[in-house]
């Protein structure tokens, strides 16, 4: 259990909270790519607690602003992206990727003004078909170059799903909680009449192991089941990647969980998922990752409808309450992994807090050529020396 005083500082993500300043040193995802087209090229977006606004300029940059403008604070969403920025639709200031203003029309001719104002904006990059940000102090570190984002020897997608009315934290234990699937997942699709992905968990769990990894370019807790019965096996285990995503093997598919704290109280959650080749040849890849939404987790009279792993999961997290009272629980030996994250995450807030760099930060171009997890489990066996990556 967690006093309520540990909770929140765990929890709350805006500027200057604790939690908020530690996920502000590594980058979060904020939207596919192919969400910003040619006939909208700039979208809304809430996160950490800040509302702004992601576009691509008319030369194929990248921005991520402060919505409301440093003017007058009328909405930049509803401004004009332009060849070299985004103008301001209610006076017409204009502003690069960068934020800083570059026009400001009616001003005199030999006004200063311009150069002592800047919009507040955050560095955006893009890799394999996500975009992300930093939202933290300068410098900022190297982008991870996931493996899962970089190979050429299968099919991606990304599913964006809906969001969720709950704590990120919450979705987050989930991923260390390796026993929740044989009653949440399996046993619920089984007396629906379903089974598909559920019938793998469907088995005897006779041990679970948690490993705390560190390596140099990543830090996370590796979670093993053991099955019994007919359908013995030892899985190689799969990986809470901290602060806040998750590798998942998932039949044919390696499923990288991306999730974003939009505020306190709502998460959302990207699922990149790769189909491998079965021979590991080579696939032409599509200019850009196709995006598609992943349909409501409620039914038309907002009941979980209980039919996939994300009504499963997201009635789960949201009843818990939007952000859950830890002191009231009784955890059991099966929680030991929800224990180790709760424990990595409050040691990674005091680093920030003393000043210090967390885990997983990563400066050192030598180890960022390519951070590769391996991650297994039945049919879908991936060897690490199978996969390719692009140059």
């Amino acid at each position: 259990m967690l006093s309520h005083e540990d909770n929140e500082v765990m929890c709350r993500v805006g500027p200057g909270t604790p939690g908020g300043e530690l996920l502000r040193r590594y980058w979060q995802p904020i939207a596919g790519e192919a969400e910003l087209t040619a006939e909208n090229p700039k979208m809304r977006v809430r996160a950490l607690g800040e509302d702004l606004v992601l576009f691509r300029d008319g030369q194929g940059r990248l921005g991520l602003v402060e919505e409301q403008c440093c003017h007058r604070s009328a909405s930049l969403f509803w401004g004009f992206v332009e060849d070299d920025g985004l103008r301001c639709p209610y006076h017409g200031w204009k502003f690069d990727c960068g934020g800083t203003c570059i026009e400001m029309p009616f001003e005199p001719k030999d006004s200063t003004l311009k150069a002592h104002v800047k919009q507040r904006a955050y560095p955006v990059q893009a890799l394999g078909g996500m975009i992300f940000a930093y939202m933290g102090p300068s410098p900022a570190p190297l982008l991870p170059r996931w493996n899962q984002l970089l190979r050429t020897d299968g099919v991606a997608g990304i599913y964006v799903q809906p969001i969720l009315d709950c704590n990120w934290v919450q979705v987050m234990e989930n991923s260390v909680d390796p026993c929740h699937t044989y009653y949440l997942h399996a046993h619920t699709l089984v007396l629906k009449g379903k089974g598909g992905e559920g019938a793998y968990y469907y088995r005897p769990i006779e041990k679970l192991n948690f490993e705390l990894v560190e390596e140099p370019n990543w830090t996370g807790i590796r979670k093993q089941r053991i099955y019994g019965g007919e359908q013995a096996e030892e899985e190689d285990g799969h990986p809470l990647i901290f602060p806040n995503m998750l590798l998942s093997p998932q039949r044919e598919h390696i499923v990288m969980h991306l999730r974003l704290a939009i505020d306190d109280t709502h998460t959302r959650v990207f699922r990149h998922q790769f189909t491998p080749t079965p021979d590991g040849s080579e696939v032409a890849q599509p200019n850009q990752v196709p995006v598609a939404y992943i349909g409501p987790i409620r039914d038309e009279n907002g009941v979980y409808h209980m039919n996939n792993f994300s009504s499963h999961d997201g009635m789960a997290w949201e009843t818990q309450g939007a952000i859950t009272d830890r002191a009231r629980e009784n955890l059991g030996v099966t929680d030991t992994g929800v224990a180790m994250y709760r424990r990595l995450l409050r040691e990674q807030i005091k680093r920030v807090q003393d000043g210090k760099e967390p885990v997983g930060v990563i400066r050192d171009p030598k180890l960022n050529e390519c951070i590769d997890i391996h991650v297994s489990r039945g049919q879908a066996r991936v060897a690490r020396e199978a996969a390719k990556v692009q140059a």
